[in-house]
């Protein structure tokens, strides 16, 4: 197979970004500092999962090809659910792999407060809702409830506390603090494991654990990033030592209903089936990982997703964070750039975000008290719906 490789990392700040259109998002993610000859780009995945339902737009190939310099090339829309920015970057990958481009195009983006008032928060909970199964339905918070669930199982199967738990969150915050484009990049005061355990719960009628500050933030963004081989990145002129391989990636789908996941509901197989793939193709072991973004729409999937990619075993995935070794100068650092919760979650643009941050770790392009010394090999995964699709990719410096 030939090798693929990551270049153009691109994003808007996350957080509440006020008048600003998709329209608008879409061109910005297609040129801004995109300091290449456009017209090179043969291939464009574009995603943004909740436009159909808060934005009444559903052909976003169409808003892109508004552009002149993309008017008539191959541009895709393509979604699942939350790991709709994976599924971006890997179909690019698939087109330059079948010889249909040298360069593809990358484009996550997601407009969740309005342009004008108040977010309703309802109506974004119910949008999200359409990726669960009618089962787990819990309007307007389904998503929340759903991982609230897995939170409940995980402390009662393996016997942790909630006080445990409380101490996720400030590690992500803490690195938002140093991330100028995150949406929490300013709060305050510092989130401590005392405001989480003090910030609201979601479900107390039902005695369920999980509390506000445990939850990923509700955000507007846009990322994009080039997919490329070795001759798309001679015609871009872009040297190798600006880009990352890309040297791995899986993608796998779980059934969608809770219920169904039976006693495996803990130890996702899909994801398990999508990182053991990314990392065969890579030739890779989980101690050779320097660093990782997880999704962490909910704290729970942090101790998820380092069991998940062989990093801890399961019911252990806790303790790794609680020994530190997660954070900057630990074992393997989780989340530098604040994660789901700190950094933002433009839904869309979140798996694009995550896979552009290891790129520019590798290619010491983030802010001095993030970076990871020496790192050689980042991964990420990007889930979809309650553990549902998946994505991992694998990256490694190119030069």
């Amino acid at each position: 197979m030939k090798k693929l490789f990551l270049a153009g990392y691109g994003q808007s700040p996350f957080g509440k970004l006020g008048n600003y259109p998709i329209e608008q998002m879409l061109l910005d993610a297609g040129s801004k500092e995109l300091a290449i000859d456009r017209s090179q780009i043969d291939h464009i995945a574009v995603t943004a999962l909740l436009a159909p339902l808060l934005d009444n737009q559903s052909l976003l190939a169409g808003l892109v090809a508004m552009d002149p310099v993309y008017a008539g090339k191959s541009i895709k829309g393509v979604a699942n659910a939350c790991d709709s920015g994976g599924l971006a970057v890997l179909d690019c990958a698939a087109q330059v792999l079948a010889g249909q481009a040298h360069v593809g195009l990358a484009i996550g983006i997601e407009k969740m407060h309005p342009l004008e008032g108040k977010l309703d928060s309802k109506k974004i909970g119910e949008a999200l809702g359409s990726a669960a199964h009618k089962s787990d339905l819990a309007s307007p918070f389904t998503f929340p409830h759903a991982f609230a669930l897995f939170m409940d199982r995980y402390m009662k199967s393996y016997g942790w506390s909630e006080e445990q738990f409380a101490e996720i969150p400030p590690i992500f915050y803490g690195n938002a603090a140093h991330n100028p484009l995150a949406h929490m990049h300013k709060t305050k005061e510092p989130v401590t494991a005392k405001k989480v355990l003090e910030s609201a719960r979601l479900f107390e009628e039902e005695n369920l654990p999980l509390k506000l500050f445990e939850c990923s933030q509700i955000s507007d963004g846009w990322a994009r990033i080039l997919v490329c081989d070795e001759e798309g990145l001679k015609k871009l002129g872009i040297d190798r030592s600006k880009a990352t391989e890309l040297a791995g990636f899986g993608q796998a789908t779980d059934s969608l209903s809770i219920a169904s996941r039976g006693e495996n509901l803990l130890r996702p197989v899909g994801a398990k089936r999508a990182f053991e793939r990314a990392s065969t193709m890579a030739g890779i072991k989980p101690a050779e990982i320097s660093l990782q973004e997880v999704h962490d729409c909910f704290s729970i999937m942090a101790p998820l997703s380092v069991e998940l990619t062989g990093l801890a075993d399961a019911g252990k995935g806790l303790q790794f964070f609680l020994d530190g070794h997660a954070r900057i100068g630990g074992r393997c650092p989780i989340n530098t750039s604040g994660g789901l919760i700190a950094k933002g979650h433009p839904i869309a643009a979140t798996g694009v975000a995550m896979i552009g941050w290891v790129h520019q770790q590798l290619t010491g392009q983030v802010p001095a008290p993030l970076q990871v010394k020496n790192a050689k090999v980042g991964t990420t995964l990007n889930i979809g719906g309650p553990i549902c699709s998946t994505v991992v990719t694998v990256q490694r410096p190119s030069a």
